[in-house]
């Protein structure tokens, strides 16, 4: 890819956030955070699992603080009991977090300072392009359709029109972002052509997700952000909004974008889809040691029907060789439907847990 580097305009902070930004750096130094950030839209299936497995794994072994955040920021998709299915779900494995329960939806104070602060630097604009229009204008194929830019270098209006009011977008200069990853040489998209000017303030209001998940990696002083290989281009604009706001010489985080555990057809779970989760496995007879032994298994941590607690597989593991396996199979690929070992998730489907159950 070719391209240069972009220059980066530094805004102006409130002392407090100044002084909380500094301190996630230090955290991010000192303390190897990772963090689990599943939004509370549905149960966890089994590739949220495995990534929460894999996130688990990569903090424990570094001897690091591993948080809990509930990215619950877009409230209509939320949904009832959510939350404590998660937190249920992940108890349930053995996959403890340090610290209290962190909400997105307590820190829109935080966000909304952070985002006055980019509008106050003449880094946003406001747009009034609907879904329909960007729908029409869109390129028919391609990963994602980058925002066309119509709005850009038009007189800004900042409120109300017929009862609605703009989305914010951050204005992206030409140029590369780059990221550090621990699976590949590094991480780099071209802000123009695969990342284009992002909204960080939707018109119905919301507080857009590149921006919380922004603020919430410097501030709480992430060092590792563990997720699956479908999230490499939202860390574009992350970071891009990251650079905006970091003290000068501060480090950002280290990506982990990881293989996506797919079906017999090649797709992906999905929550939408109905991926297979632990309460399907728990009607069929799995234990908490046959579903971890499932999850590692199907990372090649461990061989085929192999049962055990999160301790017992932290021992067994060390953070070179698990990265050494995660490296075996490229991001932009097609990644395996099912581990080496035979497993799938069709096997549960087909009501065949024998190998798994308690003896």
């Amino acid at each position: 890819m070719g391209g240069s580097l972009v220059a980066v305009t530094a805004i102006t902070l409130p002392e407090h956030l100044q002084r909380l930004l500094a301190e996630g750096e230090r955290l991010r130094r000192q303390h190897h955070r990772g963090r689990y950030a599943p939004s509370p839209t549905g149960p966890l299936h089994l590739g949220n699992l495995r990534t929460a497995l894999l996130s688990w794994l990569i903090t424990r072994l570094q001897g690091g603080e591993w948080l809990l955040r509930i990215d619950d920021l877009d409230t209509p998709r939320n949904r009832p009991d959510a939350e404590a299915s998660i937190l249920n779900d992940l108890r349930w494995l053995g996959l403890d977090w340090d610290g209290p329960l962190i909400r997105q939806s307590e820190r829109r104070g935080l966000y909304a300072t952070v985002l006055s602060s980019l509008r106050r630097a003449g880094l946003l604009y406001p747009c009034r392009c609907s879904r329909r229009l960007l729908a029409d204008v869109s390129a028919p194929h391609g990963r994602s359709p980058v925002y066309p830019r119509l709005c850009r270098g038009l007189e800004p209006r900042w409120g109300p029109e017929a009862g609605r009011l703009p989305s914010w977008r951050l204005a992206m200069d030409p140029g590369l972002v780059c990221w550090q990853e621990q699976l590949v040489p590094c991480g780099v998209l071209d802000l123009e052509r695969e990342v284009g000017d992002v909204v960080l303030r939707r018109a119905d209001g919301f507080l857009a997700y590149h921006l919380a998940t922004a603020v919430d990696e410097l501030s709480l002083g992430m060092a590792d952000v563990v997720r699956g290989a479908d999230l490499w281009a939202a860390t574009g604009p992350q970071v891009a909004v990251m650079r905006h706001l970091r003290p000068h010489g501060s480090s950002l985080p280290r990506y982990w974008h990881t293989p996506l555990w797919r079906d017999g057809a090649g797709e992906r779970l999905s929550k939408r889809q109905g991926g297979t989760g632990l309460a399907d496995l728990r009607a069929q007879g799995l234990d908490a040691a046959a579903v971890l032994g499932l999850l590692a298994a199907s990372l090649d941590l461990v061989p085929a029907a192999t049962r055990l607690s999160s301790t017992e597989l932290l021992q067994e593991q060390s953070l070179p060789r698990l990265q050494a396996l995660l490296r075996q199979t490229p991001i932009g690929s097609v990644h395996r439907a099912a581990p080496r070992g035979g497993l799938s998730v069709e096997r549960f489907a087909a009501n065949d847990p024998e190998a798994f159950l308690k003896p």
